[in-house]
């Protein structure tokens, strides 16, 4: 089975679907092929705008870290910068979990539909860790720096309800799939010309804010790869148990 699968669902509208279920954690190979995926699309005279979704429980509950080190962070956010610099607008149909890297993928996108009971969560702080995706930037963009500091400080999960009220998500919609459609059906209605003008000119500086973070996220993330605190964190994480920090 392919990782990313992906048609057109209505009138100029493509889906891209993730399936990795149930979980659908990313790595850099189901990264990358999302990338290709959407950015095949910058040429498609077809197709005006993407809807990503996913299959399974989750929307992605996270970045698969097993065997990452130093290298492999820095590899697998070049192909994260690919999935901002797209030409099209897109649409996140968020169900389930967005955690972690999930979170970072979600924000990516133009717009967010969630279910009201999905779960948005940056939880790196939680696991010892540091945030990335670009979170740096998309975070205090969407919902302010003091929220977007509560959230990263304290890794708590929000309900797509809460999410709406904090403008981290757009719309929710028991079935966020069908509306993240419906959605993108009406931006693709606009012409097709306009649109990636319009993108290319209200994401430029957040673009390249993204890119420059990035690198700063990645540097943080190597430097606490090795830390016993992330090991805790991670264990923590599987046993499902409070974490037992000791800064080191």
């Amino acid at each position: 089975m392919t990782e990313v699968f992906h048609k057109l669902v209505a009138d100029r509208v493509a889906l891209l679907e993730l399936r990795r279920p149930p979980h659908n954690f990313v790595d850099e190979a189901s990264l990358t092929d999302l990338a290709d995926e959407l950015l095949a699309y910058d040429d498609d005279d077809d197709v005006s705008c993407v809807v990503i979704a996913a299959q399974g429980r989750h929307f992605c509950a996270g970045v698969d870290l097993r065997g990452i080190g130093a290298a492999g962070i820095r590899r697998f956010y070049r192909q994260a910068l690919r999935i901002f610099s797209g030409r099209k607008p897109v649409v996140a149909a968020v169900h389930g979990a967005a955690v972690g890297g999930g979170l970072g993928l979600a924000m990516a996108a133009d717009f967010r539909v969630a279910a009201p009971d999905a779960r948005l969560t940056a939880n790196f702080a939680r696991l010892g860790f540091h945030h990335g995706f670009g979170l740096s930037v998309t975070l205090p963009r969407a919902i302010g720096q003091q929220r977007a500091l509560e959230l990263l400080y304290t890794g708590r999960s929000v309900t797509g309800t809460e999410a709406l009220d904090l403008g981290l998500c757009d719309r929710t919609a028991d079935d966020p799939r069908g509306a993240a459609i419906t959605f993108a059906s009406e931006i693709a209605a606009s012409a097709p010309l306009s649109l990636p003008a319009i993108r290319s000119t209200m994401r430029r500086s957040m673009v390249a804010e993204v890119s420059a973070s990035l690198d700063i996220e990645a540097n943080a993330q190597a430097a606490l790869l090795g830390t016993a605190d992330f090991a805790e964190g991670i264990a923590a994480s599987v046993e499902k148990r409070q974490p037992r920090f000791t800064s080191s």
